[in-house]
C-alpha cells in the first residue's frame, strides 16, 4: 500500500528525493546537537526547544516541496514575474526600514504571525524563475541587445543592486547564478562581460554606500592578513581538526560552546567534528550530486524553459552549500551564508523546499513526457530548440 501511494503522489527524480530527505534528516540531528547549550541556556533547561521548532520548520518544507513539485512547472513562470514586482518594493523598505541584527536590515516582520522574512529568499528564486522563462521565449533572437539582454539586464542589476545594499555575498550569489543561466541560454560571451562589468560597478557602489561595506573589506582584509585569524574561523578550524578523518560521534561536539552561530554559518564544522572528514565529504557529494541532477536537464528536458529552471534553481542552492563549507574550511572570508537544507533557518527553509519542489516538477514532466512520446519524435523537438 506504501508503494502504491508513493508511486501515484511523489513524481520525479528518485536521487534527488533521496538528497533531500538524508539531508534533512542530518540537518535535525545537527542542530539539535548544536543547539542543545543554547537551548538550556534561553529555555530554562529545555534542550528540545529548537529541535522541535527546527523539524516542524522541516516538515513545512517538505510539504512545500511536494504540493511545489505536484504543480506543473510551466505555471511558475506566470507567478515569478509577479512575485519579481513584488520583490522590488519589499526589498527597498527591507533596506530602509528592516530590522537590524549585526548592523545589516535584512528582515521584515510579517505582521500577525511575528515571524521574520527575509525579501531576498522571495527575490532570489522569482529573478531565476523569471530570467529561465525569459531566456526561453527570446531563444530565436538571442543576440537582440534591445528586445532580449536589456531588460534581463534591468532586472538583474535592479534586484542585485538592492539585495547588496544589506547583503553583500546573497547578490554575489544571486547575480553568479544569473550569469550561469544565461551562458546556459546561449547569451553571447560579449554581453556576459558587458554583464559583469555592470555587476563590478554596482558592487563597487554597494560596498561605498550600502550597509555592509566596511564589514566587507574587514573581512577580505582578515582573510588575506596571516596575523589577523577571525575567532568564527579559529574555532571552525579547531572543530574540524576534533573530527579528524573518521570519527561517528553525534551529539558529541565541543566547539558548538564556543562557535558563533554552530546551527546556521558553521553547521559543516560542526558536522565534519562528529562525522569527521569523511561525514563532510559525504555532504559534499550529495551537493555535488544535486547539482548534477539539476543541470543534466538541461540536456534532457524537452523544453528550454525547463532546463534553464532546474539548472538555475539547482546551481543557486549548490553554489550557496560550496561557499558555506569554503568558509568553515577557510578556502574564502567569512559571508553568513547558511548551508541550504541542512542549516536552522525560518522562512527560507520553505524557500528552499519550494525550489527543489520545482526541480522535482521539472523532472516529473520530463519523464511523463519520456513516457508518453516516441524517441524519435523526442529527438525531433530537442532539435528544433537547439538542445544537444
Amino acid at each position: 500500500m506504501i508503494k502504491e501511494w508513493t508511486d501515484k503522489h511523489i513524481k520525479g527524480d528518485p536521487v534527488i528525493w533521496f538528497i533531500v530527505i538524508t539531508l534533512s534528516v542530518l540537518s535535525i540531528l545537527v542542530v539539535y546537537s548544536a543547539t542543545g547549550t543554547l537551548a538550556y541556556n534561553r529555555m530554562e533547561g529545555n534542550t528540545e526547544h529548537y529541535l522541535i521548532k527546527h523539524s516542524m520548520l522541516v516538515g513545512l518544507s517538505w510539504f512545500a516541496m511536494w504540493v511545489a513539485h505536484k504543480i506543473d512547472y510551466r505555471y511558475y513562470s506566470k507567478l515569478s514575474r509577479m512575485a519579481l514586482w513584488l520583490s522590488v518594493p519589499l526589498l527597498f523598505i527591507t533596506w530602509k526600514f528592516g530590522v537590524n541584527i549585526n548592523e545589516a536590515s535584512r528582515w521584515i516582520t510579517v505582521p500577525f504571525i511575528n515571524q521574520a522574512f527575509q525579501p531576498s529568499d522571495l527575490a532570489q528564486f522569482a529573478l531565476i524563475v523569471t530570467l529561465a522563462s525569459m531566456l526561453a521565449k527570446r531563444q530565436d533572437n538571442i543576440d537582440d541587445i534591445k528586445e532580449s539582454l536589456i531588460p534581463m539586464l534591468l532586472w538583474i542589476g535592479l534586484i542585485c543592486g538592492l539585495i547588496a545594499m544589506t547583503n553583500l555575498s546573497t547578490a554575489a550569489l544571486i547575480f553568479a547564478t544569473c550569469m550561469l543561466v544565461m551562458f546556459i541560454g546561449r547569451v553571447p560571451i560579449k554581453y556576459l562581460a558587458l554583464l559583469l562589468l555592470i555587476g563590478g560597478l554596482a558592487g563597487a557602489t554597494a560596498m561605498a554606500i550600502g550597509q555592509r561595506g566596511g564589514t566587507a573589506v574587514h573581512r577580505i582584509e582578515s582573510f588575506l592578513s596571516e596575523d589577523d585569524l577571525p575567532f568564527q574561523a579559529e574555532q571552525s578550524y579547531i572543530a574540524i581538526a576534533n573530527g579528524g578523518l573518521i570519527r561517528f560521534a553525534p551529539g558529541k561536539s565541543q566547539q558548538k560552546n564556543f562557535l558563533p552561530h554552530p546551527y546556521s554559518d558553521f553547521i559543516y564544522a560542526i558536522i565534519i567534528e562528529e562525522y569527521g572528514m569523511l561525514g563532510g565529504a559525504v555532504v559534499l557529494f550529495l551537493y555535488l550530486a544535486l547539482l548534477y541532477r539539476g543541470m543534466r536537464m538541461v540536456s534532457t528536458s524537452e523544453k528550454t524553459y525547463g532546463g534553464l529552471l532546474a539548472a538555475g534553481l539547482s546551481f543557486a542552492l549548490v553554489l550557496q552549500a560550496l561557499v558555506n563549507m569554503a568558509v568553515a574550511v577557510g578556502l574564502v572570508p567569512i559571508t553568513g551564508l547558511t548551508l541550504p537544507l541542512v542549516s536552522m533557518g525560518g522562512t527560507s527553509q520553505l524557500f528552499v523546499g519550494v525550489a527543489i519542489g520545482i526541480i522535482l516538477s521539472v523532472s516529473r514532466g520530463e519523464l511523463e513526457d519520456i513516457g508518453s512520446t516516441p524517441v524519435t519524435e523526442n529527438r525531433v523537438r530537442k532539435e528544433k530548440l537547439g538542445v544537444a
